[in-house]
């Protein structure tokens, strides 16, 4: 009997210290997430040093910073599916966009980051699904905004360096239909309506579009999903993404062996903090809580120096004397996703925490390194043309896609 990948849901999202979906994250009393609670409550793993060892081994190659530093922390299945690679089985990576802004900012690009690195490291194919239906829904866009979202997203995605004889990039709109619509219906059947209520909390305000939509981001786990990619073969299939899309694939692997595919395996990361502080994600909401990849130099300094949370001392003396709090720190936070060099990011903590660095001194570093990476991705975006658009999205074969 195969086990169920739902857990017990019932309890009311009110009555719990923090909520963390696909369309919120917070924490009680604005404190911070609680991510062993989180594993807990949502049944995956906890990614282990020697799982980072191990893909270090398999691929030849340093594990990303993202790895190395805990930001993907959690993970499903991901040490069977190395099993698998090691036996010479192939596998494909899945991550998405919902394109509901004109912008991303840092934490958006956080999953495609590491995404790049994965598709690298282990010579993969990858699908990325811009789910411009869903955001048409969930944000009252006009399906024409929605679509044009998803392009400009497309943009930046491209931005990051996929490759293209590796890399499918699609719209919802564009491309649900035939293989991959019957796989939607595959998993429709198989998942109550009580059961998509228990797992995303839907009410009876939600519109039917709301409670159709899961299948939409589950069929692409799939691989008869793209028939023009893996024909008829049931590959597996890698899942990066933030934790917050984990219901959306609990109920995935629930399916899959039910209608005769693998269950696909995820790598699961952390929330990018809000400048103001580590109490959830950035909100495109507002703009003083992230730094886009649009925003200048200038807007960059200004916005660490005016709204990043310190966790330094009120007075030189009283820093000197203490020293800073680390675990509040949003400058050394953000420092410890985006500064690759180990050394470097030790002896600031060391300096830093022990009072002998002063606050100004680490925003200024911050300023430094993520201008640079912001400079960098402009320039990189600024080369995407809407002719290398469409060929990231033309539906094709990719013949040296294992390669």
């Amino acid at each position: 009997m195969e086990k169920t990948e739902l857990k017990d849901e019932k309890s009311k999202e009110v009555e719990e210290e923090q909520v963390v979906n696909p369309w919120e994250v917070s924490a009680k009393d604005g404190g911070k997430i609680d991510y062993d609670k989180l594993i807990d409550k949502f049944g995956c793993q906890r990614l282990e040093e020697s799982l980072v060892q191990r893909v270090q081994r398999l691929t030849n190659r340093a594990p990303h910073v993202f790895l190395r530093r805990g930001v993907f922390f959690a993970h499903r299945d991901f040490n069977d599916l190395l099993d698998s690679y090691e036996k010479g089985e192939k596998f494909y990576l899945y991550t998405g966009r919902g394109p509901s802004s004109e912008a991303l900012h840092l934490g958006h690009l956080i999953p495609f980051m590491f995404t790049k690195y994965l598709q690298d490291a282990f010579k993969v194919p990858l699908v990325i699904q811009l789910t411009d239906d869903e955001k048409c829904m969930w944000k009252n866009l006009s399906v024409e905004e929605s679509q044009r979202l998803a392009r400009e997203n497309a943009k930046d995605i491209i931005a990051c360096g996929f490759d293209i004889s590796k890399t499918f990039i699609f719209s919802d709109f564009d491309y649900v239909g035939g293989a991959f619509y019957k796989n939607m219906i595959k998993i429709a059947k198989c998942v109550t309506y009580n059961k998509v209520v228990g797992i995303f909390g839907f009410t009876g305000e939600d519109h039917i579009g709301k409670v159709s939509f899961p299948p939409v981001q589950a069929a692409p786990s799939f691989p008869s999903s793209f028939p023009h990619l893996f024909g008829s073969d049931n590959i597996r299939c890698l899942i990066p993404c933030a934790i917050d899309q984990d219901p959306y694939f609990r109920m995935t692997r629930d399916v899959a062996p039910r209608i005769g595919y693998h269950k696909p395996a995820l790598i699961e990361s952390s929330f990018f903090p809000a400048l103001q502080g580590e109490n959830g994600k950035m909100s495109a909401s507002d703009p003083n809580s992230a730094i886009y990849v649009t925003d200048s130099a200038k807007e960059i300094k200004n916005k660490i120096n005016r709204y990043a949370f310190s966790g330094g001392q009120d007075s030189i003396e009283l820093h000197r004397k203490y020293g800073a709090n680390l675990e509040v720190d949003i400058p050394f936070k953000y420092l410890s996703f985006f500064l690759d060099d180990d050394a470097e990011l030790e002896h600031i903590r060391e300096e830093y925490g022990s009072g002998r660095m002063l606050t100004g001194e680490i925003k200024k570093k911050l300023v430094d390194v993520l201008t640079d990476i912001v400079e960098r991705h402009r320039r990189a975006r600024a080369a995407v043309t809407d002719e290398m658009v469409d060929a990231f999205m033309g539906v094709r074969p990719l013949p040296n896609m294992f390669n």
